[in-house]
C-alpha cells in the first residue's frame, strides 16, 4: 500500500467537519473562546457629550478673547452632573468624564486657568468642540462591534461589556478524549519499574488542545489488551474527537485498529508520508473523528501539531490554514528523502526581515528534549532538492 501525502490526509480529516453548537457563556468565562455570531452595541458609547479633561465647562463665545474671568456657578463630577445651564459669563467645574452642561461648548483645561475668588481667570482661548467627546464617539447602539469567529481577548470582552453585553454566544469547546496505550506506561510522578517508561505524550496533547481551544478529556493508560482498550474507547463514545497514542503500527502487538474497529470505528487511512510519523491511522465513529498518533514523543506531537489541531479548529468555525511561513536557512540542508519531513530547528528573529533557521543535529523521533528546545519545524516536501544556506524553506511555528 502507498504511502499517503500529508495534504491528502489533511484534507481528509478535515472533510465535512460540522462546528460544535453554540453556547452562551458569562464575560468572565469567555476569554480566549470563539465568537459564534456577530456582535452589535446595545448602548452608545458615551452615552451623552462628556469631557476629556478635567477644567471648566465653558461657552465658546466667552473666550474667544482671553484673559477673562468668569463666575463659577457650579461642577460637573463623573456621575453627578450639573443640572443647570452655562449663561454669558458663566463657567463650571468640570472632570474627566462628566456630562458637559446645557449651554457649555467647550472645556478648558485646569492648566490654562487660575482661580479668582468666586470665578476664574482663563488664561488660554478656546474653540468650539474642544476636549469634548460627543455623544456615540466609540460607538452607537446598533453598530456591529465584533465579528463571528473572533478569538475573544482582554480587548474584545472590555468592548462588548462597555456595549451592554453580560454573556457571549461562543462555540462549544470539542471534547478531545486522549488514550495512551501500552504495558510499558507508568503515569507520571510514579518510579517506573524496569522496562517501564513515563507516559509523557498525553500531557503534552492535553496542553495543545486547550491552547487551540478544545477541552481535554485525559482517559489514563490502556494496557495491551482489547478488553481494556476496548473499556477506554468506550469511555470516549461522547467525545468529538477520539485520540489514541501508540499501538498505530502494524505489529503483532499492535492492537488498537483492531479494537477500534470492532468499537464501531470506520478507518480511512493509516500511513501517510511524514517524517516523523507515517503510522498515523484516521477514522469516523459516527460524526466522532480517530486519530490514531504514533507513540514516539516527537512523532506524537508533530503529527498533533500537524493535524490535531487544524481539526480543533475546523471544530470551532474556523478556517484551518497551514500555518506555514517564510524562513532563511542559516545552514545547508542535503536533499530530501520521499516523506515529508518536519525537521525541528532553530528559530531566530530578525526584526522586519525573515527569520532565519538551522536543523538541530538530531533529528530522533523520541528525543523530546530536542522538540522542546525547538522554535519551529522545517518543512521539507517529497523528494526536494538539497538547499544551502540563505535558501528560503517553508517553517511551522511550535
Amino acid at each position: 500500500m502507498s504511502l499517503l501525502p500529508v495534504a491528502d490526509a489533511l484534507a481528509r480529516v478535515l472533510a465535512n467537519v460540522t462546528p460544535t453548537e453554540i453556547e452562551p457563556v458569562p464575560l468572565l468565562e469567555a476569554n480566549t473562546r470563539i465568537l459564534a455570531a456577530d456582535i452589535a452595541a446595545r448602548l452608545t458609547q458615551p452615552p451623552f457629550d462628556c469631557s476629556a479633561m478635567d477644567g471648566y465647562a465653558v461657552r465658546t463665545g466667552d473666550v474667544a478673547h482671553v484673559p477673562v474671568r468668569l463666575v463659577r456657578i457650579g461642577e460637573s463630577a463623573a456621575g453627578h452632573g450639573y443640572s443647570g445651564t452655562i449663561g454669558a459669563g458663566q463657567c463650571a467645574r468640570i472632570s474627566t468624564g462628566a456630562p458637559v452642561p446645557a449651554g457649555a461648548d467647550c472645556i478648558i483645561i485646569q492648566e490654562d486657568t487660575e482661580r479668582d475668588g468666586d470665578g476664574i481667570l482663563v488664561k488660554e482661548a478656546g474653540s468650539i468642540g474642544q476636549h469634548i467627546r460627543k455623544r456615540g464617539f466609540d460607538f452607537a447602539e446598533g453598530l456591529p462591534l465584533l465579528g463571528a469567529d473572533r478569538v475573544l481577548d482582554a480587548r474584545a470582552i472590555a468592548l462588548a461589556a462597555a456595549a451592554g453585553h453580560g454573556t457571549l454566544p461562543v462555540r462549544r469547546k470539542p471534547v478531545v478524549a486522549i488514550l495512551a496505550t501500552g504495558d510499558e506506561l507508568v503515569e507520571p510522578g510514579t518510579t517506573p519499574a524496569e522496562h517501564q517508561i513515563v507516559s509523557s505524550n498525553s500531557y503534552g496533547l492535553a496542553a495543545m488542545v486547550e491552547a487551540a481551544g478544545g477541552q481535554p478529556l485525559l482517559l489514563g493508560i490502556a494496557r495491551d489488551t482489547r478488553e481494556a482498550l476496548a473499556a477506554k474507547i468506550a469511555e470516549a463514545a461522547d467525545a468529538d474527537v477520539l485520540v489514541t497514542v501508540g499501538g498505530a503500527s502494524v505489529g503483532d502487538h499492535d492492537l488498537v485498529g483492531p479494537t477500534l474497529k470492532d468499537a464501531g470505528v470506520m478507518l480511512d487511512f493509516w500511513r501517510i508520508a511524514m517524517r516523523p510519523g507515517k503510522p498515523l491511522m484516521f477514522g469516523h465513529r459516527g460524526t466522532q473523528r480517530v486519530l490514531g498518533l504514533p507513540g514516539n514523543p516527537v512523532s506524537c506531537l508533530v503529527t498533533a501539531r500537524v493535524f490535531l489541531v487544524p481539526l480543533i479548529r475546523a471544530l470551532l468555525g474556523l478556517e484551518a490554514p497551514t500555518g506555514l511561513e517564510p524562513a532563511v536557512l542559516s545552514t545547508p540542508l542535503e536533499a530530501n528523502g520521499h516523506r515529508q519531513h518536519y525537521m525541528r530547528a532553530s528559530l531566530t528573529l530578525r526584526g522586519a526581515s525573515l527569520p532565519t533557521v538551522a536543523p538541530l543535529l538530531s533529528q530522533d523521533s523520541a528525543a523530546l528534549s530536542l522538540l522542546a528546545s525547538a522554535g519551529c519545524l522545517i518543512v521539507r516536501a517529497p523528494d526536494a532538492d538539497a538547499a544551502e544556506a540563505g535558501d528560503e524553506v517553508a517553517i511551522l511555528r511550535l
